[in-house]
């Protein structure tokens, strides 16, 4: 009886080795076919490169005054660097400030760089120190109906028409927190509030649209969207709508005045001229470099300059010449 038990307890411990073999041989089985399924699967999946100058995504938020002029940017730069994906949101330039607070935002295009507590703000919240500069030189442009009256300005004119103490109409691109309105509310009234003739539009499209339809109103855009000779919107809406003339503040000789354009801007004979800022978040060299860089070189220098602004890292000029013949 001892004996047959022993058998039985063999052969009973030998079974539970086999089941065991078998378990171990199936899992190591299984884990094969889903190595060899991922490894093929694999091959057909797309390989995303991770962030560089030249690769990867990023959100920017861009001051809706600059929309016509950053859409060619981030257009040529797409077709230019194709594993890129630049996605932008236009806004004012108060909400542009916002958004520059959150992580999924890294750089923002705006009228104005960073003052000391900004600057310091973010460097502490960081833990390193944001970059900014400037781009290029805009204008503030002053529009009015065909048949209005109001074509010449000075910064007395300008100040009580924005005040209220001259009644015409004026159309905004926004209530408040745009750059156009904090820039002329600086240095047109100095702080003091706008005028109850004072309304705001949707945007600066909607600018163009009511001062168009309107002989009695005047409207301020960036130069962006009604300076650009080649946008064919753009030139419809110079058949309704004219550059108002603002008198030179910086020229010695007195009584001059000049409209919004690059030769204007740079010769600081246009009154209400200002700079396009970026700011940056980035501490490594990632695509908001790429970016910021292509916007500093020649291609995107001569996107700003061919919207009408003036390039703030390259200047460009004609050169004359004469070729000899060879004898």
């Amino acid at each position: 009886m001892v004996g047959l038990g022993c058998i039985e307890a063999s052969i009973q411990t030998t079974k539970l080795k086999n089941v065991r073999m078998k378990r171990k041989w199936l899992s190591w089985a299984f884990v094969t076919v889903v190595f060899f399924t991922m490894a093929c699967n694999n091959k057909n999946t797309k390989i995303t490169s991770e962030d560089s100058p030249t690769a990867g995504t990023i959100h920017i938020s861009v001051d809706e005054s600059f929309k016509p002029v950053m859409e060619q940017q981030i257009k040529i730069h797409h077709s230019s660097f194709p594993n890129t994906k630049i996605e932008v949101s236009y806004k004012s330039e108060a909400d542009c400030f916002r958004d520059l607070q959150q992580d999924s935002t890294r750089m923002v295009i705006v009228a104005r760089g960073l003052n000391k507590q900004e600057d310091t703000f973010f460097e502490n919240q960081l833990s390193y120190p944001v970059q900014y500069g400037e781009l290029a030189y805009d204008a503030v442009a002053i529009i009015y109906n065909r048949a209005g009256k109001d074509s010449v300005f000075n910064v007395e004119k300008l100040r009580k028409i924005l005040s209220g103490q001259t009644p015409t109409t004026v159309v905004m691109d926004g209530n408040s927190a745009t750059s156009t309105v904090r820039y002329l509310r600086d240095t047109i009234l100095h702080g003091a509030p706008f005028g109850s003739n004072v309304v705001a539009a949707k945007n600066s499209e909607d600018v163009l649209a009511k001062v168009a339809e309107r002989a009695d109103a005047i409207g301020f855009v960036g130069l962006s969207w009604i300076g650009d000779s080649y946008n064919s919107t753009q030139l419809e809406y110079l058949k309704k709508v004219n550059l108002g003339l603002v008198e030179c503040t910086k020229c010695e000789e007195k009584g001059l005045y000049a409209r919004p354009s690059q030769a204007t801007i740079s010769r600081g004979q246009y009154a209400l001229s200002r700079a396009v800022y970026y700011i940056l978040k980035e501490n490594a060299t990632g695509l908001g470099t790429g970016f910021m860089n292509f916007m500093s070189l020649e291609r995107g220098q001569l996107i700003f300059r061919r919207a009408s602004m003036v390039p703030a890292k390259m200047g460009f000029s004609r050169r004359t010449g004469t070729i000899k013949n060879a004898d």
